[in-house]
């Protein structure tokens, strides 16, 4: 091999090494848990500066919300009562419901605690918290890649399920009605110590807007 020849092939192989490099990055920073074992842990900041802990939340069903309220497969969910429903039928049975923003700053989505807290009150919301991940840890955490993205934790804080909130990924108001509601479903499973018939489904909506 001349040598020539010999740079031009170590030059490649560089490249190669340069690109697997840059493709393992995601699989460091995203960490996708699976159903069945403990739900990633975390802390994060509510509207009213409030640090809320999943730990803190032991003993009790907790589903996790991730929202984008500019986007269109959310506004389906939130223009028909669909989402609030959920969050009141839940809640009023003890569930602690958290909805998360992982917009960033500058990007589809990202809001200050003034303007969640308007969002919440004009949307007629009912979660226990809105909290606020404009980093995007948390939601790298979970491996949330869209909005709507929802995940249901058990009492012992197993991640019980993870997906879609249900079986129409459209943004058709109409296609609410009718629709098998994945969420729904699970937390049921959840609350009767049962094990959820579809643990996972792929989640639809808008992808979530990370720096």
């Amino acid at each position: 091999m001349s040598d020539l020849s010999r740079r031009a092939f170590l030059a490649g192989t560089s490249l190669v090494v340069v690109a697997k490099s840059s493709l393992a990055i995601p699989s460091v920073a995203w960490s996708a848990p699976k159903t069945g074992v403990a739900a990633p842990v975390f802390t994060a900041t509510d509207t009213g500066g409030k640090a809320v802990s999943l730990g803190d939340q032991h003993g009790k069903i907790v589903v996790l919300e991730w929202t984008n309220h500019d986007c269109p497969y959310v506004r389906k969910h939130y223009d028909t009562g669909n989402m609030q429903a959920l969050q009141k039928e839940a809640t009023g049975q003890g569930v602690v419901w958290l909805t998360i923003i992982s917009s960033a700053p500058g990007t589809q989505g990202y809001v200050n605690p003034r303007e969640a807290d308007e969002l919440t009150t004009t949307r007629k919301a009912a979660p226990t918290a809105v909290l606020l991940d404009p980093t995007g840890v948390v939601g790298k955490m979970y491996g949330a890649t869209n909005t709507p993205h929802m995940y249901v934790i058990d009492k012992a804080g197993t991640l019980m399920y993870a997906g879609a909130i249900d079986d129409r990924p459209t943004t058709r108001r109409g296609d609410v009605q009718g629709a098998h509601n994945y969420v729904r479903e699970a937390l049921q499973a959840v609350a009767a110590g049962q094990l959820v018939k579809m643990p996972v489904t792929r989640a639809y909506g808008c992808t979530v807007k990370y720096a």
